[in-house]
């Protein structure tokens, strides 16, 4: 048996790490992320990641773990900002208000498939254009949904959250635990 990541994330790598999960192997999967015509957030994200963890190969015995994370504003979908003036096209719609931050997890173990999605709130303060313009200096908005990720310079953006902080950087680890469990991958060593 082995455990592949099925995602090129550097942060669910961190993340798997901090409860004694390392990837025997990583292979990010290359699918179309395009959301289809008045999809809504939640369940759009949830399909990411089961058609990531699809499109992952792997032996009929290895586990299987892909995520995605999803932004959203009302029932709009913030994905990864294609340059600077989308990122900041985002950063402004969000700017004094509330927006859901949706992580969806899959494992798969041969044709088991077990899922969870975890939504978070979160609220970011009114932005000035000087804070704006040095969160968008920085490149941190690069490759992660909405343009910012909580876990960096963003983080003094965002004085209020409701919800799965781990979720929120992209893999809330309390349900990703228990998928794993129930797949029959030893957390912490268990069973060793």
């Amino acid at each position: 048996m082995k455990f592949i990541l099925g995602s090129g994330s550097p942060r669910r790598k961190e993340l798997l790490a901090q409860i004694g999960v390392v990837a025997d192997d990583i292979r990010a999967p290359d699918i179309d992320e395009t959301p289809h015509k008045a999809e809504l957030p939640r369940p759009y994200c949830a399909r990411m990641a089961r058609e990531k963890v699809a499109a992952v190969p792997a032996d009929s015995d290895d586990i299987v773990l892909c995520a995605d994370t999803t932004v959203a504003l009302g029932r709009r979908i913030l994905g990864k900002p294609a340059d600077r003036a989308e990122a900041e096209a985002f950063l402004r719609s969000m700017s004094g208000r509330r927006h859901k931050v949706i992580t969806a997890v899959a494992v798969r173990r041969g044709d088991k498939l077990w899922e969870r999605d975890v939504m978070s709130t979160v609220r970011m303060k009114n932005l000035a254009e000087d804070e704006l313009k040095a969160y968008l200096d920085t490149g941190d908005w690069e490759g992660k949904a909405g343009g910012y990720g909580i876990q960096g310079p963003a983080g003094v953006l965002i004085p209020w959250i409701s919800g799965s902080f781990t979720g929120i950087v992209g893999l809330p680890l309390a349900e990703t635990a228990n998928l794993l469990r129930a797949s029959g991958y030893p957390i912490y060593g268990e069973g060793s």
